[in-house]
């Protein structure tokens, strides 16, 4: 069993108003990143949200995923990787996590059932996506590796582990994750390019 934890507790500051609920394909972009974890394979499926879990919850209500609601938003994105580890810590089977973001478009089943294969085939403890240079999310950690997520403090986000792990981290190569939201100037490329 791999889960899959989406980050989605942001406030959005720089876009000015909450991106998680911006259309993308006739869905949301939160409603986007879980569905494609879930149709990836990912079981089960937390979503951890912030601010606004009122105004997100109900884009997740037909789905099988479980909210994590993290109090501490306002302290970085530390604090809701802790949330979603500690939640799949509680899944005695969950033998890796997957971690993703609701503000990289896109994201397809096919990129989350890559990552997983690649966990799978090479044994890995880490797999991570690897677009415009560098690695980053959505990545996969085994679960020996749960507790390097668990001290990570403020800003600090999975990436600190992928790079204290450089040597250590399986890549697949995703380029389109170089493509995430956050400004309106973002948004509007990303329609144009949709569109056109």
């Amino acid at each position: 069993m791999i889960a899959a934890v989406v980050l989605a507790a942001g406030e959005s500051t720089r876009f000015g108003r909450p991106k998680q609920l911006l259309s993308y394909h006739g869905r949301s972009l939160l409603r986007h990143a879980v569905d494609c974890a879930i149709r990836g394979g990912c079981e089960p499926v937390f979503v951890v949200l912030g601010p606004r879990v009122e105004d997100l919850r109900p884009e997740l209500e037909e789905t099988t995923s479980r909210v994590v609601v993290n109090a501490d938003w306002q302290q970085g994105l530390s604090t809701s990787v802790r949330a979603g580890v500690h939640a799949v810590q509680q899944i005695p089977a969950a033998r890796a996590l997957l971690l993703l973001t609701c503000d990289q478009p896109r994201i397809t089943p096919t990129v989350v059932r890559d990552l997983r294969r690649q966990y799978e085939e090479a044994r890995s403890r880490i797999v991570a996506s690897e677009y415009a240079g560098a690695v980053g999310v959505p990545a996969l950690f085994d679960r020996s590796l749960f507790a390097e997520l668990l001290v990570l403090r403020g800003a600090c986000g999975a990436r600190t582990v992928l790079q204290a792990r450089a040597e250590e981290v399986d890549r697949v190569a995703w380029p389109d994750g170089a493509l995430d939201i956050d400004t309106q100037k973002d948004y509007d490329k990303l329609v144009a390019n949709d569109l056109g």
